[in-house]
């Protein structure tokens, strides 16, 4: 790990907590240097610049040192551009950022799903809340398959067979992609399969998925809660339990 200074860092924090009476340890990902932990040194001080600065679901540049596991933060700017989400566009931020900070590795970079992140969150922000649940979904759909756990979506797992188009088939954790048995709860056919995977695969993956996952939302929505869920070692993400409470208030 290097000690070098890294200055003008693209960054998101997806958490934050304190450390000290003054300082506070920060969660965020990075697009050069995937997610990192930094150390606010004075940050809950009134006088302190960061403490309008360190907020989640706004774009920032960071410049950060040190060679150890927590490194330190020298500097942090808004790069501009988004105000902050409101309502459910707020807590699907939160529900985004749980998802990274269970399923990331640190130190480990993933540029294309920073961009993908970036651009759920310009969504976020937006009042286009037709485009929430498909940008959800395409984001849920680039990280599986930028950590490595989203099998090809053009074939069945076990047996590399290729999809009949009209065939129905479902995404299952240990199985993979398979022919919808009975048992299945939810699945989708060959051809949808198809064609996101392609989307995947396009040189703009984000914006093709989240097309692609507009007319795909019952199907898709609960296989990949159950994959996700799966590899995230729970029965039910923190946030998603939250949503679900304050819908039955």
């Amino acid at each position: 790990m290097s000690s070098k200074r890294i200055s003008e860092e693209p960054a998101y924090v997806l958490h934050r907590y304190d450390w000290s009476e003054s300082s506070l340890i920060l969660e965020v990902f990075t697009r050069h240097h995937g997610r990192i932990a930094l150390v606010a040194k004075g940050a809950k001080r009134p006088s302190s610049s960061f403490r309008p600065i360190l907020l989640p679901l706004q774009p920032l540049h960071l410049a950060f040192g040190g060679d150890a596991e927590i490194r330190t933060l020298k500097s942090a700017e808004w790069a501009g551009g988004n105000v902050m989400p409101t309502g459910d566009a707020l807590l699907s931020g939160y529900y985004l950022n749980e998802l990274l900070l269970r399923m990331m590795a640190r130190d480990d970079p993933h540029a294309a799903l920073f961009d993908a992140y970036s651009q759920v969150v310009q969504i976020l922000a937006s009042e286009h809340g037709d485009a929430l649940q498909p940008a959800l979904r395409a984001f849920e759909l680039v990280l599986l398959r930028e950590i490595g756990v989203l099998p090809v979506l053009d074939a069945q797992t076990l047996t590399l067979a290729p999809l009949v188009p009209k065939d129905r088939y479902s995404l299952v954790p240990e199985g993979g992609l398979r022919q919808a048995g009975q048992d299945d709860r939810a699945s989708l056919s060959g051809s949808q399969w198809l064609e996101l995977q392609e989307a995947l695969q396009d040189s703009a993956p984000f914006t093709q998925t989240l097309m692609a996952c507009a007319s795909l939302l019952p199907g898709l929505k609960p296989q990949l809660r159950t994959l996700l869920n799966y590899h995230c070692g729970v029965s039910t993400l923190r946030t998603r339990q939250m949503m679900i409470d304050l819908q039955a208030l």
